[in-house]
């Protein structure tokens, strides 16, 4: 696949990376010679300097033969007019664009980023994808890590084993004996910083981050037999009031009515202006590493302590402040990758990335096939993949168990006409069922090759 990518900051580059990685033909344009340098030094890639909406910057990008144009750069309008130009102009099938800005999201608007007026397939927006990433660690406080497929009726979690995790060294078929009726799957592991796909004889061992698939309304369920019965916090302070923050404020308010909200911000008219369109939320002007407005705040009673500030340290070192004074959990943004495990190692409760969260969006419509959701675990070491099986797939027709190509991968459910199933060695996929997987990064073109439509379907 030919990709041209416009912006080469921390989301560019980590497309990039993914793409080229996956032996696409990539270019990246960027208006800043130093980040076109570090991606063309740091992968095989293509890079370009110049004004991603410039026409003559796009041509020597070589979007005439691109497959995609993706425009992630941190100016939406330039983002908007790069889909303008690379439809118009060069006719490329499938144009993404990144937008910040919510007035251009909003109902009444929403009708501009069309076909028939600015051409973008997909629209993808970081601050609400990390805010309803955010919302989802609030309402399931057990999880370091949750994801949504098949429109909500399955889940994905990733949860800690600690030493009084009451399933440690149990394998996983006696898992599904000891609990019969249990609606969840374990597909994969993270050990020793390493994914591992669990076999039936396998076991959950201390110190493990296991993923697991499961029905919507057993989520809380599955987490209580890891030990994490957790009942979601009312008392939330949020240290940022970026659009993050304000996002995820507004949606407090206005999804939770118990809750009791206190905002932290260091801009002073930033601070203003947030107060003035939050309803019942607190919003206080102030260092979110100052101990006094922290005390303020309320955070050493505070059931959640989320910073989301735009600078990873804050967010890192606030949190921890925050855990020492007495907050009960703690949810930083995280967006270097370096620093994940880093935060994770210093007893950071759970972190979001909004560099994976954008990636995995784009990625669902990378992957070729019927890929309906991607969603990248560990930086990119794994994927779970919503894919929809076709007459033609060799997945179709014959038990999971006979089914050559699953090794490196496991099913973790089947969405059957509205209906979940668990599936077992002797479940046959059908045409047109939704099958949520995980693969390992290497084994991600099997799955393409899985549900790809060949040639005799046509």
């Amino acid at each position: 696949m030919k990709v041209v990518i416009c912006g080469a900051g921390q989301v560019g580059f980590g497309i990039a990376e993914r793409l080229a990685g996956e032996q696409n033909d990539v270019s990246i344009v960027d208006a800043d010679p130093r980040r076109v340098q570090a991606a063309t030094e740091q992968l095989d890639v293509r890079g370009i300097v110049g004004h991603g909406s410039h026409p003559d910057v796009l041509a020597k990008a070589g979007v005439e033969q691109a497959d995609m144009l993706i425009a992630v750069t941190l100016a939406d309008e330039v983002n908007m007019v790069a889909c303008q130009v690379g439809h118009s102009l060069f006719n490329v099938p499938t144009k993404v664009a990144r937008i910040r800005a919510q007035t251009y999201l909003q109902p009444e608007w929403r009708a501009m980023l069309s076909r028939d007026h600015m051409p973008i397939d997909v629209v993808i927006s970081p601050e609400v994808e990390v805010g309803e990433m955010v919302l989802r660690r609030l309402s399931l406080p057990g999880a370091v890590d949750t994801v949504n497929f098949a429109d909500g009726a399955v889940v994905v979690a990733g949860v800690l084993c600690g030493e009084e995790c009451p399933v440690l060294d149990t394998p996983l078929r006696e898992l599904t004996q000891l609990f019969p009726d249990l609606r969840a799957t374990i597909v994969a592991v993270l050990r020793e910083g390493k994914p591992v796909v669990l076999k039936s004889t396998d076991a959950i061992k201390v110190g493990d981050i296991a993923y697991f698939v499961a029905e919507a309304g057993q989520v809380k369920r599955t987490l209580s037999i890891f030990g994490h019965d957790e009942i979601p916090g009312q008392r939330i302070v949020i240290a940022g009031g970026g659009n993050i923050g304000l996002y995820v404020a507004q949606e407090l308010e206005r999804r939770n009515a118990a809750a009791k909200i206190k905002v932290l911000e260091a801009g002073r008219e930033r601070a203003q202006a947030i107060a003035e369109v939050l309803d019942r939320a607190v919003v206080l002007h102030g260092d979110a590493l100052n101990r006094d407005i922290l005390d303020e705040a309320g955070v050493p009673d505070a059931d959640t302590m989320i910073a989301v500030t735009n600078d990873d340290r804050i967010n890192i070192l606030s949190c921890l402040l925050a855990k020492q004074i007495g907050a009960r959990r703690i949810l930083s943004l995280v967006n270097e990758q370096g620093y994940a495990a880093f935060a994770q190692g210093l007893g950071i409760d759970a972190h979001v990335n909004p560099r994976q969260i954008t990636v995995s969006k784009i990625l669902q419509h990378v992957r070729r096939g019927r890929i309906h959701r991607v969603h990248a675990l560990l930086d990119g070491a794994g994927e779970v993949i919503e894919a929809e099986a076709l007459e033609t797939s060799p997945l179709v027709g014959k038990p999971l168990r006979d089914v050559d190509l699953l090794d490196g991968l496991r099913v973790g459910a089947i969405v059957r006409g509205g209906q979940v199933i668990l599936p077992t060695g002797d479940t046959v996929v059908r045409a047109q069922d939704r099958v949520i997987l995980f693969a390992l990064a290497e084994r991600i073109k099997r799955v393409e090759q899985l549900f790809r439509v060949s040639l005799e379907f046509f």
